[in-house]
């Protein structure tokens, strides 16, 4: 037994080094191609809902997080809702883009095909949608290296916006975003305006403590783990951190970074393929069920044990109660899964001078609790 959790140990060391290799590889391809510096921070997430449940989701984000409700709009395309986090310039925090299909078709449609999606063809968080300083020179790079785009690019009014296909290895698309007027403004000249009214919920003390978007983590197989991380690389300017390996679990949580005060993007997958339901753990499990896709969002709260408590008696439902604590350097807690969006949300508070990120302990309880999704 000793033998054979040395000979894994090895392995899995090994697999880290060369994707360390090749991340170095993609590292001097940015550099090479004039991509360094071209992709800033996260500006917003697009999360898709099935028309009939948009109106529920934004509730329930708004109910159980520090978002509050900005404007609507319609094009011919979609409904958006646009959700913010007051004073978000401050907390550095991604807008969110709460959207349904009225006359599109979904070019997701495929990526969301799966055991426990059959009623919900259109849901899931479908774009992450970051900042460059050079739209067109982006475009042009990744052009050149096979990129492939849902479109042209598109002059919004206030903004040019480009976005890629669904990824094969994440399901997610990449958004990108160059503003040529006040920031933050999503509508464009023929969008018509909807006025809404939202629950009270936004003078709920707790919520203050829930502030910008920590990271998000998306579920992989186990072998497009090595894909999705440098594909990621390669359309941004983030690069991997590292990773943890819960062996007994048959999983990996992979981080990767711009910057230690920036939105974090994870990735979590199985140490081997899927290979029953029975037998496999409960990464590659979900995979199975609801196919790649953001599993979580992760929002950074504070007075994190009063703050679940008021998000219980709100109604929220969680998965596991809550883990780490101060000595370790954090805690943190799963929800049970959106019946409107399919994400999990996730609180997460660091403590004092914690320079980490996760601990194994809390990646080890937090992946076993997503067995019981």
């Amino acid at each position: 037994m000793a033998m054979e959790k040395m000979a894994m140990g090895t392995d899995l060391q090994e697999r880290d080094e060369a994707l360390r290799r090749e991340a170095a590889s993609v590292m001097k391809w940015r550099k090479l191609s004039g991509m360094d510096g071209l992709v800033g921070g996260l500006q917003a997430v697009i999360i898709n809902t099935e028309e009939h449940l948009q109106n529920a989701a934004v509730e329930e984000i708004i109910r159980y997080s520090g978002l509050q409700f900005e404007v609507g709009f319609e094009d011919r395309e979609y409904r958006t809702f646009v959700l913010k986090v007051p004073g978000s310039g401050e907390f550095r925090s991604s807008d969110f883009l709460i959207r349904s299909r009225l006359n599109s078709d979904n070019p997701f449609r495929t990526v969301n095909m799966a055991a426990q999606t059959g009623s919900y063809p259109s849901t899931r968080l479908e774009t992450f949608v970051f900042e460059t300083c050079d739209i067109e020179r982006y475009v042009s790079i990744q052009t050149r290296a096979n990129v492939k785009f849902e479109s042209e690019i598109l002059d919004l009014g206030n903004c040019y916006f480009i976005q890629t296909v669904p990824s094969r290895f994440t399901g997610n698309s990449l958004g990108f975003i160059e503003w040529k007027g006040k920031r933050g403004v999503y509508s464009c000249p023929e969008s018509r305006m909807i006025s809404r009214r939202t629950q009270a919920f936004e003078s709920s003390s707790h919520l203050k403590n829930i502030r910008w978007l920590d990271h998000a983590a998306t579920r992989v197989r186990a072998q497009d783990r090595d894909p999705a991380i440098l594909e990621f690389m390669r359309l941004t300017n983030y690069n991997f951190d590292f990773a943890i390996y819960v062996s007994s679990l048959n999983s990996i949580t992979n981080v990767a970074r711009l910057s230690s005060s920036d939105f974090a993007m994870v990735f979590t997958s199985g140490i081997t393929p899927f290979v029953s339901r029975q037998e496999s753990g409960p990464t590659e499990k979900f995979i199975s069920n609801f196919g790649p896709r953001v599993h979580h969002i992760a929002f950074q709260t504070d007075e994190i044990e009063s703050t679940v408590e008021a998000l219980r008696k709100e109604g929220m439902q969680f998965l596991l109660d809550l883990v780490g604590s101060p000595e370790e350097g954090l805690k943190q807690i799963f929800s049970q899964p959106s019946r409107n969006t399919l994400l999990v949300t996730e609180y997460i508070h660091r403590y004092g001078d914690f320079d980490g990120f996760f601990t194994k302990s809390n990646v080890t309880s937090l992946t076993a609790a997503t067995a019981k999704q």
